[in-house]
């Protein structure tokens, strides 16, 4: 039997994380994407299947803040980005969906942004 590769083996984790964790209007989902050079997340409402708000590493507002910054300070950056930009639209609450990475490095330092920004998962 052939070996899974990393990213099959991470999408698998996703699934099944995913069979548990929805994002509602009251409480939309936080997901999160790494490749390699670059972190982005969204605010989801998955009732209407929208995105509320997002934020990444490659946004033209966060571009010229986060060149020069290792990839976990611009992780940590894009959490305080993506918090500001949902409590200006109202929302406060979240739920966590790491999107099969395990919670360290980039995504644990998201997750500390949004966190001090404001956010509550």
């Amino acid at each position: 039997m052939a070996k899974k590769s990393r990213n099959a083996a991470r999408l698998h984790r996703h699934v099944r994380v995913r069979k548990k964790i929805f994002g509602t209007p009251e409480r939309p989902r936080l997901n999160v994407f790494r490749s390699i050079n670059e972190i982005y997340a969204q605010v989801i409402d998955d009732h209407s299947g929208t995105t509320l708000v997002s934020a990444s590493s490659v946004d033209a507002a966060l571009r010229e803040v986060v060149k020069g910054k290792n990839k976990t300070e611009q992780a940590l950056l894009v959490g305080e980005a993506l918090a500001k930009r949902a409590l200006d639209k109202g929302i406060k609450t979240v739920v966590m969906d790491r999107g099969g990475y395990i919670y360290t490095g980039r995504l644990k330092a998201l997750a500390e942004g949004a966190r001090k920004g404001g956010l509550e998962f």
